[in-house]
């Protein structure tokens, strides 16, 4: 037999041929040798001269075989389950799916109640608030956002609903008095326009969805600066009101606001340096290579560019949380994605999806509500010959602001759940969050702590 430790069979000696105390190997005293007479039968099985006993257990049965109890005996356990646990689904049963330990009914020392005690896993973790305290699946990020918009809805509810309707407020009334009266898009559904038309259009075009784009953008930035906040207590299990999530964020909001601004700027400026190239080649007269070359280095930066976003994806709520620098915030951030890009990349993407699909389903419906009880109706609507009076801007408000109201707690949620994952996973803040939620027992602790 073997004198590792650990390997011995259950029951056993310390080894082959010791006694506990003993050191080297010895020769049993039962060995039978020239100066020492073999055993008879009936002799006493204690005395030196003993004998193995010729009739021997099976080799596989690691336990005495059990018979009645003794008078005043206690009865023994019924055996436990199959080996450490149930095998997993689909496996062959045994320790890892396969029949090594725990194949049948393995029962170390101690019997039932010791190592041969059907293995449950580990314990769950702690879960004071809308997540457990360990690294986190797709669908727990998405269902702790979905459960902190459940969970605090008067908080999540009141604060998107306040930014949307002042957002919406402000497009309503910039595009029905400024750029409806000072853009002009209709060469755009014109077929017989001619190019300079079109530039203007398309220029008049560019300027409208850029002033919109910054308004929506800083209703965006303002949003997801308080729903941080929200969504980070809504992890410790602890309420806070529109006001609380106002007076923290508020230190903040100017940060993220520059923060947020210079994302889209390195995104133009990396596109426009990949066709930068293919732009001075059709400058100098290169005709159809320059375009070419410049669509193929616009790609490229856009390749580049969807690396940098994502890279840079989590340095909105390092900001909010850790009080960051615009710049440290980056840089936590690119330290909190390294090698989780594709992940970070996929969850970001879903959660895009699905704020979208939502979006889409709520607004989609009043767009063509709002055409058709306008002055040209649906079709005019649908070829473009639709004007954006006040009805219609009114009515498409309505349903921006109803899905502004789900989509800002989705987005700004799934966020601030990834940069806590990744946090857990690499630098064991589920520790912190734990004590910082009050959760007895949980981890490490170190005296004096």
């Amino acid at each position: 037999m073997n004198d590792t430790p650990g390997w011995a069979s259950p029951g056993s000696a310390p080894s082959d041929g010791h006694e506990p105390g003993t050191s080297g190997p010895t020769e049993p005293a039962d060995r039978p040798g020239p100066e020492q007479p073999s055993q008879q039968p009936g002799t006493d099985p204690h005395s030196p001269g003993a004998q193995w006993s010729k009739q021997q257990p099976p080799p596989a049965q690691w336990s005495a075989p059990t018979g009645p109890p003794a008078p005043g005996q206690t009865p023994p356990p019924p055996p436990p389950g199959p080996g450490w646990g149930a095998p997993p689904p689909g496996g062959h049963g045994g320790y890892g799916g396969y029949g090594g330990y725990g194949g049948g009914n393995w029962q170390g020392p101690g019997g039932y109640g010791g190592w041969g005690t059907p293995w449950g896993g580990p314990p769950p973790a702690a879960k004071p608030g809308v997540i457990p305290l360990r690294p986190l699946g797709v669908g727990e990020i998405l269902d702790g956002a979905v459960s902190t918009m459940r969970t605090y809805w008067r908080t999540v509810l009141g604060i998107s609903l306040t930014v949307a309707v002042v957002i919406e407020i402000v497009i309503v009334l910039v595009q029905g008095l400024v750029l409806n009266e000072y853009t002009d898009t209709g060469a755009l559904g014109d077929p017989s326009a001619s190019l300079d038309e079109l530039t203007d259009a398309l220029a008049d075009t560019t300027l409208s969805s850029g002033v919109l784009f910054l308004i929506s953008l800083i209703g965006a930035v303002a949003a997801t600066a308080l729903l941080t906040t929200v969504t980070s207590r809504a992890v410790l299990g602890k309420p806070v009101t529109a006001g609380e999530a106002w007076r923290d964020a508020r230190p903040q909001i100017g940060k993220l606001f520059g923060l947020i601004l210079l994302l889209p700027l390195i995104a133009v400026a990396v596109v426009l340096l990949g066709a930068l190239p293919g732009i001075l080649v059709v400058a100098a007269g290169g005709g159809e290579g320059g375009a070419a070359l410049a669509v193929f280095g616009g790609l490229a930066g856009a390749v580049v560019t969807v690396w940098l976003m994502i890279r840079f994806s989590l340095a909105s709520p390092a900001l909010m949380l850790e009080k960051q620098t615009i710049f440290k915030a980056m840089s936590r951030s690119a330290k909190l994605v390294r090698g989780s890009w594709w992940r970070v990349f996929g969850i970001q993407l879903l959660a895009a999806i699905i704020a979208n699909v939502i979006a889409a389903i709520v607004v989609i419906p009043f767009t063509f509500l709002a055409a058709a009880v306008s002055g040209d109706g649906i079709s005019g609507f649908v070829n473009g010959t639709g004007g954006f009076g006040w009805t219609f801007l009114v009515v498409s408000g309505i349903g921006s602001v109803i899905g502004s109201m789900i989509t800002f707690p989705i987005t700004a949620g799934v966020t601030v759940l990834l940069y806590i994952d990744q946090r857990i996973r690499r630098e064991a803040l589920d520790l912190e969050l734990a004590r910082a939620a009050g959760v007895q027992g949980y981890g490490p602790t170190t005296p004096g702590s």
